[in-house]
């Protein structure tokens, strides 16, 4: 799943309307990355590789659709860009990274399965390493915390499409286990013309 919330808003729309969260964070990622590439989960149009790319970093990214992963590959040829669900195993390649970005692209699944792939997230990275982490917010308005069927607590659906909106609790306990918290912040972003309420949240994995 990527991290484009309105559907047919293309590579044009990507670029006006950006959303320079993630550089603020660069020196750490440098720092925790050291070498090895960054894995990006859910790259979309491939706006925030391309922050990563300029910075000097390898990145290894993917996205579940093809229309996206096309548009980022064109615009960040230096990235590897693969077409897969969050759900599959991660690349092969990838193991014990210092540093892993997931903006807008863990909140489409039922509990339980978040909480899965954030343990997947967990045993990917090395000890030290980063996660930086963007969750649809309660207040999300906008794009659909409310008014929507409830599937189960905080996971709608909405226009057909399960999403999950997370309040501070439930930032919290999905990250309990094995994270130390070194941000954790509400934002509003602009990115999609519409506010978009959103939690930002940066973790270091924990040793063992």
């Amino acid at each position: 799943m990527g991290g484009q919330e309105p559907a047919g808003q293309g590579v044009k729309a990507a670029a006006v309307f950006a959303d320079p969260w993630l550089e603020r964070w660069l020196l750490q990622v440098l720092e925790r990355a050291g070498n090895d590439p960054v894995l990006e989960i859910g790259c979309g149009y491939g706006d925030d590789t391309a922050v990563l790319a300029r910075a000097g970093l390898s990145v290894v990214a993917f996205d579940l659709s093809p229309a996206c992963v096309a548009a980022a590959r064109a615009r960040v040829p230096s990235a590897v860009i693969d077409c897969r669900d969050v759900r599959d195993p991660f690349p092969d390649a990838l193991r014990e990274v210092g540093v892993v970005v997931a903006s807008l692209s863990l909140h489409y699944f039922p509990w339980a399965e978040t909480v899965a792939l954030v343990e997947r997230i967990h045993s990917v990275l090395r000890p030290g390493g980063l996660l930086l982490c963007r969750l649809n917010s309660t207040e999300d308005r906008n794009f659909g915390a409310s008014g929507h069927p409830e599937i189960e607590p905080g996971y709608f659906l909405v226009d057909g499409r399960p999403k999950r909106f997370f309040d501070r609790d439930s930032v919290c306990a999905l990250f309990a286990a094995g994270w130390k918290q070194l941000s954790l912040a509400h934002f509003v972003t602009r990115k999609y013309i519409r506010a978009k309420a959103l939690w930002e949240i940066v973790l270091e994995r924990e040793e063992g």
